[in-house]
């Protein structure tokens, strides 16, 4: 690099090859032009850079701008671009500060002179902004692949174990018994939430601000509607000064990914308690679990603690956005270059914990045995006892009560409530009789519950035929 300030590279010390260096008299500062550049953080955006410039081509065709020829020769050296950057074969230089300007610069050194009219009556304003939405859409696309895959295998692990009984928790303690089917499609109504909520974001992010060129739209006849529909998007944006300075998009995507990485993370907490030896409710498979450097027997849920873990970067991600709109005023500002960054970590990360948390699913052994014996501990069916109480006119107050005295005598034997005598049980409540036993049962606590959103087997095999008729 010059050590007179100068960045050493041509494109950027000419002010008349910066393409915006007209009315700079001395050329760009070396550390400047490395500070500003965000080439290799948005070349990823240049299939649809080139598509939006594709179309922006056939826009000015359409006013006049261009003519056939011009029209033919920017659109076949647009998609000699796109073929060089497929096959690895494209300079990105850093000094043309973004992806927009490496393509546009590449441009006219392929076609000459006319490839310097691409970009009338638009700027990169609403040229990034276009990319970035087209980006997102596709973004989503794939994430709501994922989680319907992801769903499915939800669905396939939850059929076999209708009946499989397990304890359900409240502050971590047993509070009722449910079925590990339940427990599942209970992840199940979080990701279908998830999956309406992108689905949602996508939405408002859908709509085209090209045509609002730097803030106030353009002097030249091109039509925002065609241009919009050919992109895909349902309608262009309606306001200029809102189209370039908008990132609410890219914030509710952030945010919508972050609520996604929270159900997954909390998922995966309760596999790794789960897995644990003091539970043993389910095994992962060696391959995806890793070993201590020290501690021989260790078989540890690293992907599954990582999905946790990377939950926080998600996060982090939103929050990050969040503190780069609060102070901007209208319109554009260079802040927004930092938008990127977060937006498509964002998106990778949440794709990867998608794809993890699936295998995972795909790969869980569950143990019904342990399951039951731990519904076992804990006085798991003192509500059904309860409820006894009431349908024989006791009132819910009472009955609690007579329960909670029941269950200290429970701890005080060291015995489950269908051990205790009935002569004990009536001296509590003079009003139990012998049929009580058969509510003081695991399954017939849960086949007792056989109503919409229910634990009862039936109830839940219904809810998995809608939950596929869903998908």
């Amino acid at each position: 690099m010059a050590k007179d300030g100068n960045t050493g590279n041509p494109a950027a010390d000419n002010p008349e090859t910066r393409m915006w260096g007209g009315r700079f008299a001395e050329p760009t500062d070396a550390f400047v032009a490395r500070f500003t550049a965000s080439v290799d953080v948005d070349k990823r955006l240049y299939h649809h850079d080139i598509r939006c410039s594709i179309v922006h081509a056939n826009g000015l065709r359409a006013a006049g701008v261009l003519d056939a020829d011009e029209h033919r020769t920017i659109v076949e050296g647009l998609e000699a671009i796109g073929a060089e950057v497929e096959r690895d074969d494209f300079d990105w230089d850093p000094a043309l500060e973004d992806v927009h300007m490496n393509i546009e610069a590449r441009l006219t050194e392929l076609v000459g002179e006319v490839g310097k009219k691409l970009h009338t009556a638009r700027s990169r304003n609403d040229q990034v902004a276009t990319d970035v939405r087209l980006w997102l859409r596709d973004a989503i696309g794939a994430i709501d692949a994922q989680l319907k895959e992801l769903m499915g295998g939800i669905l396939d692990l939850a059929s076999g174990h209708t009946e499989t009984v397990m304890p359900g928790l409240t502050h971590l303690q047993t509070a009722q018994p449910v079925t590990f089917a339940h427990h599942l499609m209970a992840w199940f109504e979080m990701a279908k939430r998830d999956r309406a909520r992108f689905r949602d974001c996508l939405e408002r992010a859908n709509v085209s601000p090209l045509g609002s060129a730097a803030l106030a739209g353009t002097t030249f006849p091109i039509d925002r509607v065609a241009s919009a529909a050919e992109l895909g998007f349902d309608a262009p944006a309606a306001n200029s000064l809102d189209a370039v300075s908008d990132r609410d998009f890219a914030l509710e995507f952030c945010a919508v990914a972050s609520l996604a990485a929270v159900h997954l993370s909390r998922w995966c907490e309760e596999i790794i308690l789960w897995v644990s030896p003091q539970w043993g409710f389910v095994t992962l498979p060696d391959a995806y679990c890793t070993g201590s450097s020290i501690m021989p027997q260790k078989k540890n849920p690293d992907v599954a603690e990582l999905v946790r873990g990377k939950t926080g970067r998600v996060i982090g991600n939103l929050n990050a956005l969040l503190v780069l709109m609060k102070g901007q005023p209208l319109a554009y500002n260079r802040d927004n270059q930092e938008d990127k960054l977060p937006l498509f970590d964002t998106a990778d990360t949440l794709v990867d914990c998608l794809d993890a948390m699936t295998r995972i699913i795909a790969a869980l052994e569950p143990h019904p045995a342990a399951m039951r014996d731990a519904a076992e501990r804990g006085f798991a069916v003192a509500t059904d006892f309860a409820d006894y109480l009431v349908r024989r006119d006791v009132p819910f107050r009472d009955a609690h009560e007579i329960v909670g005295r029941a269950v200290a005598m429970c701890v005080e034997r060291e015995v489950a409530l269908d051990q205790i005598p009935l002569d004990d049980l009536q001296a509590l409540c003079p009003r139990v009789d012998e049929d009580v036993y058969g509510v003081l049962t695991l399954d017939g606590a849960v086949a007792a519950r056989d109503h919409v959103g229910g634990t009862a087997p039936r109830a839940v095999a219904a809810a998995i035929e809608a939950a596929r008729r869903h998908l």
